[in-house]
């Protein structure tokens, strides 16, 4: 017999009141949803998404099943790079609304029982900012030039900058200014575009100006902070030298000077002293690039942040013996420090995965289109096995409408900075922000109120059928799938919660673990071959990747690429 979807029918979440108490650690098994602001909802029918855009979208991701929405930077900026330089820590940029829409927003999600994170720019400011302008004005002699790093070039004439450190983005992490008189001066770092310069976390008032942003910010009701570059803050004392180049490709695998500094810990302990000091359990979230989870551990030790992102978890390819080593390796390292693992496949600096996974293995950042129809399939495959795991998942908006990255845009109309700059990053990150559909047969899609109206990216014609409103109510979806994995997940104790999966035996190529608690237990069934797999049936099918799995005397055919929730 074939066994469909059991019933989904998911809870209603409580409102939750800015400044209420918490009775659990919500932050260690949330499913926290990635809301890219200018890509999401446009309510002025600007082209630009905005924070009223998504306000109106609230109740969508309330009834998608989310505990936490995190907005990525919707701060005063120059947008250099997409609200990642910013001009001022305590304003939105009026593309985006006023503080006045920022305070609506975070309040209407409480009332619907969802969690606000936003991002927080540390490692680096625009080079519009109020500091860095006064700096640049007042000359060599300004002291403001120390909260960022100025320091003097190499060769006869300062001509040469003062290391070989290079940009994340390409090219020279060094820029040299102008003195007032119109002469070059001094250099200044930036480990990303030159319109981004690193503050020095070594000077007080950078330390002291940090901690009123984060209780500015918790004063107005949020939940939490992403924390952009956590890994970058401080830099090693004297600013060595690297040796070669191509540094890019040392990233990940060493600590580098400007990066993963122990340095970095005694802040992320005195933001921790703050969040403390806030009721409703305010959480710190560290995207930390690290060698190794194990060093990714250090952030999220009990008297530091909460979660850190698991990036060795979104770069493992699909198969079964690197998914198994990479959980065993994430649930061992945090477990010692108390912390959850979290778990995430998409986000805006990546290709999505469901285009990752329809090409050969090969990194995070992917050109070609690949397989759709395969990416797809191991993408809501990937997506039940995430959810499955103990700790906090994160999804990437539109990810639950199985949307490919758009790899095919043309040069024109991209705006990643690293596309422009020569030995950077790939500089295609566009693909994965293409701004989502909503509903209708014509672009924007529901984007923004008006058919045939704009969008800052164009938006491919076959995204008519990947809208919201073409996926609701169609159990073969992969919106329907996510709403019912996430009913599922709420309904089911056995899964997020707790720190261990008792791995059972299965086929080559598959994945299965049992969860258990004191409601009940879960299994978890992953093929990741290409090929129809028999496997035992350990009780009844609570959700299938491919929709339905047949299952006759107490064995199940699993199908290629896909994933089976069990209730034991």
């Amino acid at each position: 017999m074939t066994q469909n979807l059991a019933d989904t029918s998911r809870p209603a979440a409580a409102p939750i009141a800015a400044n209420a108490g918490a009775t659990r650690d919500w932050w260690r098994d949330a499913v926290i949803y990635q809301v890219y602001p200018r890509s999401f909802a446009d309510a002025n029918g600007d082209g630009m998404g905005d924070l009223p855009g998504v306000r109106s979208r609230l109740p969508y991701l309330r009834d998608l099943g989310v505990d936490a929405v995190w907005l990525s930077p919707f701060y005063a900026s120059p947008q250099a790079d997409a609200g990642y330089d910013v001009a001022d820590y305590r304003a939105v940029d009026p593309m985006f609304g006023s503080l006045l829409d920022a305070d609506a927003l975070i309040r209407d999600a409480h009332q619907l029982g969802l969690r606000i994170i936003v991002d927080l720019v540390p490692n680096h400011s625009s080079d519009q900012h109020e500091w860095f302008q006064r700096a640049l004005r007042d000359g060599p002699a300004s002291p403001l030039r120390d909260r960022y790093h100025f320091r003097p070039g190499k060769g006869e004439n300062g001509e040469l900058p003062p290391n070989d450190w290079e940009s994340i983005f390409g090219g020279p992490a060094w820029t040299r200014s102008t003195d007032p008189d119109g002469t070059p001066g001094d250099w200044y770092l930036h480990l990303f575009a030159p319109e981004q310069p690193d503050f020095n976390w070594e000077n007080a008032a950078v330390a002291d100006e940090f901690r009123s942003i984060l209780r500015f910010w918790l004063d107005m009701g949020v939940d939490g902070f992403r924390i952009d570059v956590a890994h970058g803050l401080v830099k090693a004392q004297g600013l060595p030298d690297i040796g070669g180049s191509d540094q890019l490709k040392l990233l990940g695998n060493d600590v580098m000077p400007f990066f993963d500094q122990d340095g970095v810990h005694e802040i992320y302990r005195s933001w921790r002293r703050i969040l403390d000091e806030y009721p409703g359990q305010r959480i710190g979230v560290a995207e930390a690039w690290t060698p190794t989870v194990q060093r990714t551990a250090n952030y999220v030790r009990p008297d530091e942040l909460h979660q850190a992102f698991n990036f060795q978890y979104l770069g493992t390819h699909w198969d079964a013996a690197a998914l198994r080593e990479v959980i065993d390796v994430s649930l061992d390292s945090m477990r010692p420090v108390d912390a959850p693992t979290t778990w995430v496949l998409s986000n805006h600096d990546v290709t999505r995965h469901a285009t990752r996974f329809g090409n050969p293995p090969g990194g995070t950042q992917i050109r070609t289109a690949g397989d759709r129809e395969l990416g797809l399939r191991r993408a809501r495959a990937a997506t039940l096995l995430m959810l499955a795991l103990p700790g906090s998942a994160y999804l990437y908006q539109g990810e639950e409408l199985g949307l490919p990255d758009v790899t095919d845009l043309p040069d024109e109309v991209r705006q990643d900075p690293s596309f422009f700059r020569q030995a950077g990053q790939d500089g295609f990150r566009d693909g994965c922000r293409v701004p989502i559909p909503w509903s209708g047969t014509e672009a924007p899609y529901g984007f923004g109120p008006t058919a045939g109206g704009p969008s800052w990216l164009p938006q491919p014609a076959e995204w008519a059928g990947l809208s919201v409103e073409a996926q609701t109510g169609d159990p073969t979806s992969t919106l329907e799938l996510y709403r019912s994995a996430l009913a599922v997940r709420r309904a089911t104790p056995a899964l997020g919660a707790g720190s261990e999966v008792t791995w059972l035996d299965g086929p080559e190529g598959t994945l299965t673990f049992r969860r258990d608690s004191a409601e009940g237990s879960f299994v978890c069934t992953v093929n990741t071959t290409g090929e129809k797999v028999l496997v035992g049936a350990p009780g009844r099918v609570l959700l299938c990747s491919t929709g339905s799995v047949e299952v006759n005397a107490g064995e199940a055919v699993l199908e290629a690429d896909s994933t089976v929730w069990w209730a034991v």
